[in-house]
């Protein structure tokens, strides 16, 4: 989910909507390493205030997510109501717009799928089952290349476990979480009215779609702050204020964990760290960022060092090649000795996390 809620009203979006897909449509430079890309969002907290009436309103709030950065950069997109379940009404919309790019044939070259938190999640049920589904309509199944998958939240996250529990408990003596979970939510939650705040309970995501599959999940990992900082308590290990890491990452287990790895903190030292046990088939941490949002990660955020984990690599024919740099630095009060290692894509405070991604990969 994107932790600022649009200032446009469902109206405003539907209005524009016309003209803005006319171009989203035009655009034929829209590729990344010479592929199309397919933009899956995540949850969006005014679907469950204000569910939306069609899916015209959910193409339109759809676009609104992206355009920041990816938005110009991408062919197609595969846009869901946050209201609904993954395995009900979110898989019978994503299916209409999967059916059209199979039409299309914007896949026959291989797509990228870029996706952002709850897409993660989102994404995954569609990989395994998108060739079932389209074969079974006589259509060809997509060509995915990679995912490439920004503060994913794929694992769930503790603040959807306290949203459910919450709907059920209306203690005075949980002020504190009821704040948390509703900064996370936009509403006071009450059952029933959840949508996929259900499927981010952290069991029930580990449960959804988890077979493996030839498609690699490349992980951008954030570890910064979101809605000041009100959310941090209640998540396991680190965390970027709404997706901890042990899902951002692609750990097999829901414990909380400070890294991707067991020898590299998010912010780049050579430490020991308590890492994952271990990380799903085919999930790559490439890049953590300690200091990026949840929200950063698409575009709005600079001053922030991302660090490279696996890198210098190919996967599935990708190329993952970002740039690093090592060096020791020792604190103000050290006067002997070398300092601590650290491990840097240099430059990367200069720009934001989705250029850097894209700028390089492509």
């Amino acid at each position: 989910m994107k932790s600022t809620k649009t200032t446009l009203t469902r109206k405003t979006l539907l209005a524009t909507a016309v003209m803005s897909a006319s171009l989203f449509a035009a655009s034929t430079s829209a590729q990344l390493a010479g592929h199309n890309v397919i933009l899956v969002h995540g949850f969006q907290q005014e679907d469950l205030s204000d569910p939306p009436a069609n899916l015209d309103e959910v193409k339109a709030a759809g676009e609104d997510y992206w355009r920041t950065f990816w938005l110009s950069r991408a062919e197609a997109r595969i846009d869901w109501p946050s209201n609904g379940r993954v395995e009900g009404s979110i898989a019978e919309q994503a299916y209409q717009q999967m059916q059209s790019i199979s039409q299309q044939g914007l896949c026959d070259n291989y797509c990228i799928v870029v996706s952002h938190s709850t897409g993660d999640l989102v994404t995954r049920y569609l990989l395994e089952n998108q060739a079932r589904w389209l074969q079974a309509d006589g259509l060809p199944p997509l060509k995915i290349l990679t995912s490439l998958d920004f503060s994913g939240a794929g694992g769930g996250t503790e603040l959807a476990d306290l949203a459910v529990s919450i709907a059920y408990n209306d203690s005075w003596y949980l002020a504190p979480v009821k704040a948390a979970v509703k900064a996370f939510t936009g509403i006071t939650p009450t059952p029933g009215r959840l949508g996929v705040v259900n499927d981010l309970q952290t069991n029930t995501a580990r449960n959804l779609a988890v077979g493996p599959n030839d498609i690699p999940r490349i992980r951008l990992v954030a570890g910064g702050s979101s809605y000041g900082g009100i959310t941090k308590p209640f998540i396991e290990g680190k965390d970027d204020g709404v997706v901890p890491v042990h899902s951002a990452c692609g750990a097999t287990t829901a414990e909380g964990i400070d890294s991707c790895v067991s020898n590299l903190s998010l912010g780049g030292k050579y430490t020991s760290q308590n890492g994952p046990d271990g990380l799903y088939y085919n999930h790559y941490p490439v890049l953590m960022n300690e200091d990026v949002s949840h929200s950063g990660v698409l575009g709005s955020e600079t001053g922030n060092i991302s660090v490279p984990v696996v890198n210098n690599t190919t996967l599935n024919g990708f190329r993952v090649d970002f740039a690093s740099r090592t060096y020791n630095q020792r604190a103000w009060w050290q006067w002997w000795g070398a300092g601590d290692r650290y491990i840097e894509v240099p430059g990367s405070d200069q720009t934001d996390m989705s250029s850097l991604v894209y700028n390089t990969l492509n």
